[in-house]
């Protein structure tokens, strides 16, 4: 099992009792920086052997204060430079065996002025059917009708955003409710005008031809993507007259 390096003495060894924390309270602890994480990411990341929290005896997971802060890592990884599981992963490797390993990439324009190197179309992390489908635990019929209702969508290459798994719990989770996925059309549809509304706005700037200019972009898409998502969530709290912790 893989650790951060934090350089303290024995780091990656088993947490005593005392410092740890139920899954429950890790989200608490982790959505301050990552609003959208879920539980149903945390397990998926967990199926990935990314992090590997110890267990009761009664199978609940115990998270030590080191899983908590390699999950924050994991996640500003995947957050700030689109970066597959499997990159992830290595990258923690070569640094728990001391290499250097910077992220993002930084290069010099002729005048030696720092320019930020984008690539065209950023990695992002991805997993295949087989692996969505035991993260949510589901089988093909029920992707199949998902994909019909547009709530899940594969990319050109047959692969899924590794978002899909937390969409796929999460219309699981609705589902012990009575909601069925033709149901959930209406929020698809909402999802996707918002979205439309973001790409409006930052549509100038990823047509730029100045590659710093296409790093803003995808900063801006950060910042209105989670503003959005916390005014929807306000807006149906709202709506319901309910406050949620």
């Amino acid at each position: 099992m893989l650790r951060t390096p934090s350089g303290g003495a024995g780091h990656g060894t088993a947490a005593t009792d005392s410092g740890l924390m139920s899954i429950g309270t890790v989200l608490n602890v982790l959505r301050d920086e990552f609003p959208e994480v879920t539980i149903s990411k945390i397990r998926f990341l967990e199926s990935e052997g990314l992090i590997e929290p110890q267990r009761t005896p009664s199978g609940y997971r115990k998270f030590s204060a080191d899983d908590v802060q390699r999950l924050g890592h994991v996640l500003r990884m995947q957050r700030d430079h689109y970066l597959p599981l499997r990159v992830i992963r290595e990258h923690l490797e070569a640094m728990e065996r001391g290499e250097a390993v910077p992220l993002p990439t930084v290069g010099r324009q002729r005048d030696g002025e720092p320019t930020l190197e984008v690539s065209e179309a950023p990695a992002a992390a991805r997993i295949g059917k087989a692996e969505l489908l035991a993260a949510a635990g589901i089988g093909e019929q029920e992707l199949q009708e998902w994909e019909s209702y547009g709530l899940v969508a594969p990319l050109e290459d047959g692969a899924y955003d590794a978002e899909t798994v937390t969409v796929a719990s999460l219309v699981v989770e609705l589902g012990r409710f009575g909601i069925e996925p033709r149901h959930l059309r209406v929020m698809k549809a909402a999802a996707d005008r918002e979205a439309g509304l973001v790409d409006q706005v930052v549509a100038p700037l990823k047509r730029h031809r100045n590659p710093q200019t296409r790093a803003h972009a995808e900063a801006r898409t950060k910042e209105l993507a989670a503003l959005t998502v916390k005014l929807h969530a306000a807006l149906v709290q709202t709506a319901l007259g309910v406050r949620l912790p």
